[in-house]
């Protein structure tokens, strides 16, 4: 069922896409396709000088990666530059914005002064009460900044807030912000809300420490007869260090994930759980959750982001690929064969690999001269050349030889059993200590696979040997 719920993801495309960045976007599109209404993606680019499309487009492939779609075309915040000016234009002419001249110079001491007296670091209001005339006659040759006229001794702005209920704040303790800078470019607070209601948006949800730029942003909404958005305030998302989680302290850009093979419904899966604890284990994908989404569950409070529970959530899923999907991915770390063997593969080693390159581990099974770590050579030469000699004959005895009998035999020749029995034969034959089940490592490998494999490890000992 459709709704007239609009929510909005608003990046500046000036990097990347990182973790937090992904949650923003992720908690408004579940929010959106929960209730059957429209999310859409904006970009704030009226920072001409550090905007670049190369960030547009990537951020558009990375959403797409993520299965995180929007609704009708992409907006762009400089097509709404005039309605910015006509909204600070309207302001001024009701005395709520207006010019301030004060040098940088001169607000540092105003704020230390502030300080030393244990008074919060507001603007003074030097140049509150300028006239009209005057502040057009300086406006001609001083630098100045725009200001919005919020700060008063009496009344209240009420931040609705779903997640907290209405939240208010006294104007006596908000500033005037600046909302154009001195060179004539608009900060984040006008053309943020502007956009807001000139696109529909009914409800934001994002990070509460845009709880204060939430109340500047309802006053002037209200002023210039809008109606501000439905806002939901979620605690913050934290770094293992406790700190705000940003590329600084280890937030990962969705990029550098993608490249290290990470399953798009991981980063979903882990990020989507994270402060909402009431979405059920069989909630696998991101209709799923959005289906099991419920917003008051949202923590308020800061949460702590886990690289941990994102790859659990990563290996959990690879275990749930099909094989046609699987063989592919795991194709580019392991020796390419016919797509038919790479199919019988990937059936045989996806329950056992946590990553797509885990795969490599398993290269003796496609080829008989595959390099074997340390630790594998270890178990050859601890076993010997005459074990692999024995096993070789107890193969070749039996007229149809599968895992059980042959074990069976290699046990009664050797004496070895337990770990001493299995090991050598498993990394004989995978290359590894640990993988699938060994009776279906013989089979993949066949007869004469497995009498290639087992006369390398014999040779290999022998040539150890030599060297000792």
């Amino acid at each position: 069922m459709s709704s007239n719920i609009v929510t909005r993801f608003a990046p500046s495309p000036t990097g990347l896409l990182h973790l937090g960045n992904v949650r923003t976007a992720l908690l408004n599109w579940l929010y959106a396709r929960k209730h059957g209404g429209r999310f859409l993606l904006r970009f704030e680019d009226t920072d001409q000088d550090r905007s670049e499309q190369e960030y547009v487009d990537a951020i558009q492939a990375d959403l797409c990666w993520l299965g995180l779609d929007w609704d009708e075309d992409v907006l762009f915040q400089s097509e709404h530059a005039s309605s910015h000016s006509k909204a600070l234009k309207k302001l001024a002419e009701q005395g709520l914005a207006y010019r301030c001249f004060c040098s940088e110079t001169q607000l540092n001491l105003d704020r230390k002064l502030a300080t030393s007296r244990g008074l919060p670091p507001r603007y003074t209001g030097h140049c509150l009460h300028l006239s009209s005339s005057e502040s057009e006659r300086r406006a001609a040759t001083e630098p100045f900044v725009w200001r919005l006229r919020v700060h008063a001794d009496d009344g209240e702005v009420v931040v609705t807030d779903a997640l907290r209920g209405n939240v208010s704040f006294a104007l006596r303790d908000l500033d005037d912000p600046v909302v154009v800078r001195s060179d004539g470019s608009f900060t984040f607070l006008l053309p943020n809300a502007v956009d807001d209601a000139l696109d529909g948006i009914t409800h934001t949800l994002r990070g509460d420490d845009h709880l204060t730029n939430s109340a500047y942003q309802a006053w002037l909404l209200e002023r210039l007869g809008y109606t501000p958005p439905v806002y939901l305030h979620h605690g913050l998302l934290l770094g293992p260090d406790g700190a705000k989680l940003s590329k600084r302290s280890g937030s990962h850009s969705v990029a550098e994930l993608r490249n290290e093979g990470l399953l798009p419904g991981a980063l979903i899966q882990a990020m989507g759980r994270l402060g909402h604890p009431n979405i059920p284990e069989t909630a696998h994908d991101a209709a799923a959750l959005a289906a099991h989404f419920k917003a008051e569950h949202i923590s308020t409070s800061s949460i702590r982001w886990s690289d941990e529970e994102m790859w659990r959530w990563h290996t959990r899923l690879i275990h749930e690929l099909n094989i046609e999907t699987l063989a592919p991915m795991i194709q580019p770390y392991v020796l390419s064969g016919s797509s038919d063997s790479m199919l019988k593969f990937a059936a045989l080693i996806g329950k056992n690999i946590e990553r797509a390159s885990d795969a490599a581990h398993y290269q003796r099974l496609l080829d008989t001269h595959a390099p074997l770590g340390d630790d594998a050579l270890a178990v050859l030469q601890e076993a010997g050349a005459s074990f692999y000699q024995q096993a070789l004959d107890a193969w070749q005895s039996l007229a149809e030889p599968d895992w059980k009998s042959w074990t069976v035999v290699v046990k009664e020749n050797t004496g070895c059993k337990g770990r001493n029995l299995f090991m050598p034969l498993r990394v004989a034959l995978s290359g590894a200590l640990h993988g699938p089940e060994m009776s279906a490592v013989v089979a993949f490998l066949g007869k004469n696979g497995v009498i290639a494999r087992v006369e390398d490890a014999y040779l290999a000992c022998i040539k150890q040997q030599e060297i000792s």
